[in-house]
């Protein structure tokens, strides 16, 4: 019986996967999360007087880096050709909240889902650095594939994504 976990191989040793049978397939992923904050900081961001300057236009940037540097960060995520990234925020002041949405796409062997995940954390990751100065208690949270398209398996919605 194989193992699901396809970064192992039949001894158990982690390996990269081989990819190069698959087919090259227009894909796409989605990813999403939040950061969590204090009403005072949320306004901050909001109004774009935050002491560090535009913390979402330096945490888009951020983001689609994280994006394009996802195989540096994850030892077994393949390096991919992305054709295009798309990361937008969205602020929620009642929840004193900002949430980031990445869109990754490729014409590759396998799929962006881990670049998308990566866009989002690194955005996130980015808004909390320019901002711990006036809130050290921010929470990332809720980051998760909503969707892929393409390859083998074709496509994949999480069940309860808006």
């Amino acid at each position: 019986m194989t193992s699901p976990l396809t970064h192992f191989d039949a001894q158990g040793e982690a390996h990269m996967v081989d990819v190069s049978a698959k087919a090259e397939t227009h894909r796409v992923a989605v990813a999403a999360g939040e950061i969590r904050m204090q009403p005072a900081t949320f306004a901050l961001i909001a109004s774009g007087t935050a002491k560090k300057g535009d913390v979402l236009g330096v945490a888009r940037i951020a983001a689609i880096q994280g994006a394009k540097r996802c195989s540096d960060l994850v030892p077994l995520c393949h390096p991919l050709p992305i054709t295009r990234v798309k990361v937008d925020f969205e602020l929620d002041e009642p929840g004193s909240r900002v949430l980031c949405r990445a869109q990754v796409e490729t014409l590759g062997r396998t799929g962006v889902e881990m670049e998308a995940l990566c866009a989002v954390q690194v955005g996130l990751l980015t808004i909390y650095d320019m901002c711990k100065a006036a809130d050290r208690g921010m929470v990332i949270d809720r980051v998760r594939v909503l969707e892929k398209q393409g390859g083998k398996s074709g496509d994949w919605h999480a069940p309860d994504a808006a």
